[in-house]
């Protein structure tokens, strides 16, 4: 097969939602038609290997949360679908940030009870700044939810997009009946089957058939075509190019533990998601089907079992052919790299693979020498953009409680701190250590880490800061002028960049407003 025909089966995607929507459900319900899996209830450890998770997983089983984005393959009507689950709760969002990077759209799963959360909100923020093509599966029909002209108002005006139903529910809760297809002019109708596929779709080119009365009830049936009607004269037909442009979002209505619904999504989602995109770097757009390799690493996971320090870092291939055992361009280090063993991942299982396309997302058995943000080329020195990492909301200081142990916890930091796992801000007044994340549990992950993988030891003691700002200047004398009089408030992140310490929102605003020639960003991407 030509690199044009890989290019055009595939659809890279990422399920997001806010915690409890349904989301790792839904995703097991795909992989069930995709027929990755057999049964439902399979993929409950879809992490990395169930070692990991037995090593390591305490928290998450304690929490009942996903703390990892976990990376799916399947095929489904000869197209390879590369899934992306990604956690949902919020102290683990710069993970779902960063794979949002790596997809080129995105499903989002709206709970038909309690409608869009705030945690869906920012996941949207996210898409919007790449203009992410968004398709919304409003979930768990078999309740008793909100009425789906609110839900349809509530994503549009929460959201900030337009959105076009494609399927309709008839009822809810227990008066559920199923959902008519608006794309293909089909009913399903609903039985209750966590584990069985089930497509007994009826088509109806025209809704005034008397058959339609016999099978959902008159009034269902009235109810169904006067929604129809309202929703075809009110929303404007939907445009393919538009939801590719990230103008509007298709509304899809089920109940993913009942297998109900996402049959209709997935046929639509083959149909109209787009193929493998170009991708912007700091010199050029590359196009996927550029005969030369280039990819990106946009996560990093540690093998947690304390017996192999090994690391997986997941790349996304851009453009050309991964091929295994051939060396490459590693754009920020100092020699190329060549990797004996590459993974790709269908549902649970892993699987050692000689090449893949753009598209892709494959694992790199690594020992140190990538972290998020790297390039990997066939000889270009490129780096893709739009890796950010994003100002943290707590602040903590490290305070190392073995001096007998210093070597190994800055080992230690420096190595979670590639994973992306937190922020580490060291100031340059003493050098105090500050580790900033966007949740609390964030903490109790590291501090756990640092113990059972690097036998440090070290308690986080708050800090009253507001926000991390990574400055910069046109005029160096200026910024200069400025670390000399703030010293006590910068610090240097990982990388070494300029980072100034605000306390408070107010004294954020008021140094900014004396000095106007400092550029204050709050990601690190600018």
């Amino acid at each position: 097969m030509s690199l044009t025909e890989e290019i055009k089966k595939r659809r890279t995607f990422a399920i997001i939602a806010h915690p409890d929507a349904g989301k790792t459900t839904l995703t097991e319900k795909l992989l069930l038609f995709g027929g990755a899996i057999q049964t439902a209830g399979a993929v409950k450890s879809n992490k990395i290997d169930t070692a990991t998770k037995s090593d390591w997983m305490e928290i998450e089983k304690q929490r009942g949360i996903s703390v990892a984005t976990s990376v799916m393959g399947f095929e489904y009507k000869d197209i390879k679908i590369n899934l992306l689950d990604t956690p949902g709760h919020q102290d683990f969002a710069e993970d779902t940030y960063r794979t949002l990077t790596a997809v080129d759209s995105v499903i989002m799963v709206i709970d038909c009870v309690k409608g869009v959360e705030i945690q869906t909100e920012k996941l949207m923020e996210v898409c919007r700044m790449r203009n992410t093509p968004v398709i919304c599966f409003i979930n768990k029909l078999d309740r008793e939810g909100r009425d789906p002209y609110d839900l349809l108002d509530e994503v549009e005006e929460k959201l900030n997009i337009k959105v076009r139903p494609l399927s309709w529910p008839i009822g809810m809760g227990k008066g559920f009946k199923g959902v008519y297809n608006l794309y293909e002019k089909s009913l399903n109708l609903f039985t209750p089957s966590q584990r069985k596929l089930s497509d007994d779709r009826q088509k109806f080119a025209n809704l005034e058939d008397p058959e339609l009365d016999k099978l959902i009830g008159p009034n269902n049936a009235n109810q169904l075509r006067e929604d129809v009607d309202l929703i075809e004269g009110v929303y404007p037909e939907f445009d393919v190019k538009d939801y590719l442009e990230g103008k509007i979002a298709p509304v899809f209505f089920g109940s993913a533990v009942n297998n109900f619904g996402v049959n209709e999504m997935l046929d639509t989602f083959i149909q109209i998601a787009p193929a493998p995109k170009s991708r912007e770097t700091d010199l050029r757009e590359v196009t996927p089907d550029e005969k030369k390799f280039s990819g990106f690493v946009f996560k990093i996971h540690a093998n947690m079992d304390p017996n192999h320090r090994n690391r997986i870092a997941f790349l996304r291939i851009c453009s050309g052919t991964f091929e295994r055992n051939k060396p490459y361009n590693h754009v920020r280090g100092p020699k190329p790299l060549r990797f004996s063993n590459v993974t790709q991942f269908m549902a649970q299982e892993k699987e050692i693979i000689d090449e893949a396309f753009p598209g892709d997302i494959v694992g790199l058995y690594d020992t140190g020498n990538l972290k998020i943000g790297d390039t990997l080329t066939e000889g270009e020195n490129m780096v893709f953009t739009g890796i950010p990492s994003f100002s943290p909301e707590i602040f903590r200081e490290v305070i190392n409680k073995d001096a007998m142990k210093t070597k190994q916890l800055e080992k230690g930091l420096k190595q979670l701190m590639e994973e992306g796992v937190a922020q580490l801000f060291t100031f340059d007044m003493g050098s105090r250590k500050v580790v900033g994340t966007v949740g609390q549990l964030q903490f109790e992950v590291i501090q756990f880490r640092l113990k059972n993988e690097y036998n440090a030891t070290v308690e986080f003691h708050p800090m009253n800061l507001y926000k991390a700002c990574w400055i910069t200047s046109k005029d160096k004398k200026q910024l200069d002028e400025f670390v000399r009089s703030k010293s006590r408030y910068i610090a240097r992140d990982k990388d070494d960049k300029l980072v100034f310490m605000a306390e408070s929102r107010s004294w954020l605003q008021m140094v900014q407003d004396n000095y106007p020639e400092i550029e204050f960003h709050f990601t690190s991407e600018f």
